[in-house]
């Protein structure tokens, strides 16, 4: 039975990820020196000590997070994980698509890690401050949802930038038209509709400044093809093929996450467990609300980790 491996997106860091297996693991801490070194900055140290304001900024955060993940899966690799044999399919939630491809080959560790320095500052600077924003609604429909967006769409951009299954949406668009949103959303008895602490109004159109920079900034690097097909966010199909890869990549700038249908694409394809590599546990979460016949494990900690191998006959 088919295995996959999945990985988070912004909004689960935390100060003190990856310090336990930096101390635990001479393969971890190699990772977190390469992206220091390659970033010219000592992210790991805001990633251990903080402050947790440093490490939420969009341009630390999306970094962090892919090294706790390249981290995990350096740890595995050095005891005799072969991705290319034991998974059918990698995915990640928004930037955990540069994880994932980090994880399979495509990027290096050094270009992945200033990718998303690049991505997250151009999606921060894409937007004046206080012009953009984001919210939750949940307990509506896709149809409602996007029917709310076309209504708000009268005060400006207005779209669904995440569908993370059981309810769960994310709009993206004008602070104003988001605002107006959620009044209509609480008007059609969604059971919660609030604004969301984000800085950017992220996969929306108004994102097309960052989409330009990325396009530049992904065509200045060698890649590979993937050794493991992912599931791409804008497709939600099986991706192989590097340059369309980095071209689904630019419009994932812009585009919805396509998260629940990804999720129902395992489902319907044979994949019965899912891992998810890094910190936290949000896509397991929703896994089980998406879809209760799939297995959703979290690999983070040392003991999961060691879980996991024995899983793979490791």
């Amino acid at each position: 039975m088919g295995k996959a491996f999945i990985f988070p997106g912004q909004g689960c860091q935390f100060v003190g990820m990856g310090k336990l297996l930096a101390e635990q693991f001479p393969a971890a801490r190699m990772v977190f020196e390469e992206v220091d070194d390659a970033l010219e900055q000592k992210l790991s140290k805001i990633m251990f000590e903080g402050p947790s304001k440093e490490l939420a900024l969009t341009t630390n955060a999306q970094p962090a997070l892919m090294a706790v993940s390249i981290a995990v899966i350096r740890i595995m690799e050095a005891q005799g994980l072969d991705l290319a044999r034991e998974l059918s399919y990698i995915a990640g939630h928004s930037l955990g698509e540069y994880s994932a491809l980090c994880a399979a080959g495509m990027f290096s560790l050094a270009d992945t890690a200033r990718l998303l320095r690049t991505r997250g500052d151009a999606m921060q600077q894409a937007v004046p401050v206080g012009q953009g924003a984001m919210a939750a609604i949940i307990g509506l429909n896709d149809d409602d949802v996007s029917d709310i967006c076309a209504n708000a769409s009268s005060s400006g951009i207005c779209q669904i930038a995440n569908d993370n299954g059981g309810g769960q949406f994310v709009i993206s668009g004008n602070k104003v038209a988001i605002e107006y949103a959620i009044i209509l959303a609480t008007e059609r008895g969604a059971k919660r509709a609030i604004m969301l602490p984000v800085s950017a109004p992220f996969h929306s159109v108004l994102m097309e400044p960052a989409a330009e920079v990325m396009r530049m900034a992904l065509a200045r690097i060698t890649y590979n093809n993937p050794i493991v097909p992912i599931i791409a966010n804008v497709s939600v199909k099986p991706e192989q093929d590097s340059i369309r890869i980095v071209d689904l990549l630019v419009k994932q700038v812009t585009a919805r996450v396509r998260w629940y249908e990804t999720v129902k694409w395992f489902a319907a394809n044979g994949i019965i467990s899912l891992y998810e590599i890094g910190v936290g546990r949000v896509l397991t979460g929703l896994i089980r609300r998406i879809d209760k016949n799939l297995e959703g494990i979290t690999v983070g900690t040392a003991k999961e980790i060691e879980v996991t191998l024995k899983a793979f006959g490791i």
